[in-house]
């Protein structure tokens, strides 16, 4: 299990993971609170599906937003960075995509989801996935490469 394996590279590292998720709606946090023993490890959880959260609570500029949308690289990174500095966590991802079924274009379509890893070293990783099937198979992607790149950013340590 993906969240079972990202404790324990945490508890290796004695690093603790916050989360920042918009169309994940709080699905990475919650696969890794059903790990018991989680609060070792984790700190919090950021669910910022409206613009105006992202900005609020994670000090995600209004100009990244109106320049490359919410679904974008750039918001992704400054939510993962606003989720280190506004936390006690080592480690972050934030993820912001379409899940559907409506609100894709034809240069986001359905399916599109971007993440950002960052860590308190200065690490950062961004990445655009396009994912296939319903909202809930979407969603479940999402999670899942949130989860992995949280372990493969801890590998880079």
């Amino acid at each position: 299990m993906l969240a079972q394996q990202v404790g324990q590279a945490l508890a290796l590292r004695n690093w603790v993971a916050v989360t920042a998720e918009s169309c994940t709606g709080g699905g990475v946090s919650a696969a890794i609170t059903d790990i018991a023993g989680s609060s070792a490890w984790f700190d919090r959880a950021f669910v910022t599906y409206s613009n105006e959260a992202k900005q609020e609570m994670l000090g995600v500029s209004g100009e990244t937003l109106a320049e490359y949308g919410a679904v974008s690289e750039a918001v992704v990174a400054e939510m993962a960075a606003g989720a280190l500095v506004h936390s006690r966590g080592h480690i972050s991802v934030a993820i912001s995509g379409i899940a559907g079924p409506g609100g894709g274009s034809e240069e986001k379509p359905v399916g599109t989801v971007c993440f950002g890893w960052a860590d308190h070293t200065g690490k950062l990783k961004v990445e655009t996935c396009l994912f296939a099937g319903d909202r809930q198979e979407v969603r479940q992607q999402a999670v899942d490469k949130a989860l992995s790149g949280l372990i493969a950013l801890m590998a880079q340590s």
